[in-house]
């Protein structure tokens, strides 16, 4: 009697015989990512020999500046680590953290992969093409549109000061930010402040920043698709399609918008156009007009960074003069000797607080807004002392250090020397010896 090809001791030696070839592929595939993890860890370690750093775990890194302590480790290899020191997140994983102006200035001045920028040609080709959105002429007034979303935020503030409770200011700023970066780059016609909708996509885009820095933590979560699968995946991509879906509403709207005739003659009239008609109209050197794709990552970089960046700024500055009473109350008496009145500030106004913007700076040089800066080198860099770094690490500008930084600032947590005309970044990029400042303090 013959045996079926279909019979129950033939199909499980099948399957038995499946599952050994998906082990040995499967450890094939774990010995390959072994190697890969030796031998990069290796020539990370190659590259960074010449800059000490504190000890790590070779598989779990810098353990120390994890949780609350990271700000207080940083200061400490800012202190102990001149310049420079790599930084490891686990075995394979390491960023070189930057905060002296020297080396920033070797960074800068060498091309790179940034998280927000394009590179190279379409780079020069995208900036050139949006500089006149930035003219001095379209800026000018825009200062009564800002004023305007301020006064609506301040009313929304007195009401509910009478409440007597506390305000948590951050999430109103951010509203008040993209709602002045809605009508001043994407002519939006209503008001982001008044339309509950927005506090979706103000909200989208704070969890994308928390998962961003919880993700370069986490080493089980470097893989797109095993992210993809866990919690904090879905709920990044949730976030990104919301905020993805905003950009492409505006864009659709205004597109929309410019079908009008009345509408469409009226921005031709226009002696500049604002930031998205732009980049409707524009043509690169070709001839082409800008896909959907670009007109998007455009729209999508300078909504997100022209509003949540803004939003910290301003937030934090707040916090400074509130900590600080007696600067707060000779700010204030700078405006009101401008405004006495209860005049809009305008434009002329803003080189006449010369107080006020010292204290600005100051705030923003304590709690800058970006905090860091992330670039991978496409070339290899030799810095001034003569050490140097291979293409392909990825380096962190740590713009918070370099202002905390004592060999650049003179006692960093109390007080900053700068006079009003002084231009803020280039003073970045020089040693403080070399200034001349006037002197405020937050002490």
């Amino acid at each position: 009697m013959s045996v079926s090809a279909l019979s129950p001791s033939r199909f499980v030696g099948s399957i038995s015989g499946f599952l050994q070839v998906v082990s040995v592929l499967g450890l094939l595939l774990l010995l390959l990512k072994v190697v890969q993890f030796y031998l990069h860890r290796q020539w990370l370690l190659k590259a960074f020999q010449q800059f000490p750093s504190p000890p790590f775990h070779w598989f779990l890194g810098h353990k120390q500046f994890q949780g609350d302590q990271e700000i207080e480790q940083m200061m400490k290899c800012v202190e102990n680590f001149p310049s420079a020191f790599p930084r490891w997140f686990w075995g394979s994983k390491a960023y070189f953290t930057v905060y002296d102006p020297d080396y920033m200035k070797v960074i800068l001045g060498r091309s790179g992969y940034g998280l927000l920028l394009l590179n190279g040609q379409p780079w020069f080709q995208h900036r050139r093409m949006l500089t006149p959105a930035f003219h001095y002429d379209i800026l000018k007034p825009y200062v009564k549109t800002m004023a305007d979303s301020v006064r609506l935020m301040l009313d929304k503030w007195e009401q509910l000061a009478g409440q007597d409770s506390s305000i948590e200011i951050f999430q109103h700023i951010s509203l008040m930010t993209l709602d002045t970066v809605m009508k001043c780059a994407f002519s939006h016609k209503g008001s982001v402040q008044v339309d509950g909708n927005y506090k979706t996509y103000i909200q989208a885009i704070g969890n994308l920043n928390n998962l961003f820095y919880s993700r370069v933590r986490n080493i089980f979560h470097q893989n797109d698709t095993i992210y993809s699968l866990s919690s904090n995946g879905r709920m990044a991509n949730q976030a990104c399609q919301l905020a993805h879906d905003h950009t492409d509403g505006v864009i659709k709207l205004r597109k929309d918008q410019l079908q009008d005739e009345e509408e469409l003659e009226k921005v031709k009239k226009k002696r500049r156009l604002d930031f998205l008609d732009i980049l409707l109209f524009a043509r690169m050197e070709n001839g082409d007009s800008l896909s959907d794709k670009d007109i998007r990552a455009e729209v999508d970089t300078f909504m997100f960074e022209g509003h949540d960046t803004t939003a910290s700024g301003v937030s934090w500055i707040f916090y400074a003069l509130a900590t600080h009473p007696e600067h707060q109350q000779r700010c204030r008496e700078e405006v009101q000797s401008l405004l006495g009145d209860g005049s809009s500030i305008t434009w002329d106004h803003l080189d006449q607080m010369p107080y006020t913007t010292m204290c600005i700076k100051e705030a923003l040089r304590l709690y800058p807004p970006v905090p860091a800066i992330v670039r991978e080198l496409i070339t290899p860099v030799t810095f001034p002392d003569g050490r140097s770094l291979p293409k392909g690490v990825s380096v962190t500008l740590s713009i918070y250090a370099l202002h905390h930084n004592p060999k650049v600032w003179p006692n960093p947590e109390v007080c900053i020397r700068f006079s009003p005309a002084q231009p803020l970044i280039p003073a970045l990029l020089r040693r403080s010896k070399e200034l001349h400042w006037e002197t405020v303090c937050y002490e």
